[in-house]
């Protein structure tokens, strides 16, 4: 069993935030957000990929369960999905962009290989 960053969060909204994240991040492609929270949402990103990869009902389903808006889902398995279906893994990349100006958290983009 993988242990997964609890983010400072109590589990509720760890839950909800993240799947805000992985929602964004496969309806735009690329997201701008810390080191640590774009490192969860990527490993919760790759799976949904994997899943549609598979294109059956059952992972459609599976991913309805976590991924906010259908029409992302649906573009996930009809475009992202065929886009990755000669890669085994490493759907995603993270490039880091220097400290956040507030508090000096360090940034990252996000995106989609």
């Amino acid at each position: 069993m993988a242990l997964q960053r609890k983010l400072g969060l109590p589990t509720d909204q760890r839950r909800a935030m993240l799947r805000g994240l992985v929602t964004s991040f496969l309806k735009y492609g690329k997201i701008e957000t810390t080191v640590t929270r774009a490192k969860e949402t990527k490993r919760i990103a790759e799976k949904m990929i994997t899943l549609a990869k598979r294109g059956d009902l059952h992972a459609r389903r599976q991913v309805l369960t976590f991924v906010q808006e259908e029409a992302v889902v649906k573009n996930l398995f009809d475009n992202v999905a065929s886009q990755y279906t000669e890669r085994n893994g490493g759907y995603t990349r993270i490039y880091k962009i220097g400290p956040r100006r507030g508090d000096a958290a360090e940034m990252v983009i996000l995106e989609l290989v």
